[in-house]
């Protein structure tokens, strides 16, 4: 097994909830094997509140959390990302930055529990928050530094079309 550390990026479009959530996951289930990320095209400048809520809800510090442009993660000293997933559909049709050392990418879409006002929105979020769980417990399973590139990408492909998937389509 290797020491090495795998860079994650976690795009969605607004980067206020799915791509936020997904970061708090795997940086704390990633075991120091990981240091996870988030960004978004079009950011909304503030982390949703009720994703904030639930994370803290579930034990996890929900503090320093921001939305924030992908922009900031293609300029010269930015981390070089080994896995960018896109957990939105709407993220996974844009045109990308160009990441430098070639990234492997998939698209881990689900639906958008910001989307849902009202008595049903924790539930919206919560919901989401266990498709992302299971996808990133998935990913965590993988054995990273001995599969071959081609089945690690069939593998990150086939996550993203686990119960929740609202897509079919990878990223490009």
């Amino acid at each position: 097994m290797t020491d090495r550390i795998y860079n994650v990026l976690f795009l969605c479009t607004g980067n206020s909830a799915r791509s936020i959530m997904a970061e708090a996951l795997l940086e704390k289930y990633g075991a120091g094997r990981f240091r996870s990320f988030s960004a978004g095209s079009f950011p909304k400048g503030a982390v949703h509140p009720m994703a904030l809520s639930v994370l803290d809800g579930l034990g996890f510090d929900a503090s320093g959390f921001r939305s924030k442009s992908w922009d900031e993660f293609s300029a010269p000293g930015a981390p070089v990302f080994d896995f960018i997933f896109t957990v939105c559909d709407n993220a996974a049709g844009e045109n990308c930055p160009i990441w430098p050392g070639h990234p492997m990418t998939a698209h881990w879409g689900i639906e958008d529990p910001a989307a849902v006002e009202g008595e049903r929105q924790r539930e919206a979020f919560m919901t989401a928050f266990g498709f992302l769980q299971r996808r990133i417990d998935l990913f965590l399973a993988l054995p990273l530094d001995s599969i071959e590139a081609m089945t690690l990408q069939s593998r990150l492909n086939e996550i993203g079309h686990k119960a929740g998937a609202t897509n079919q389509s990878e990223l490009a």
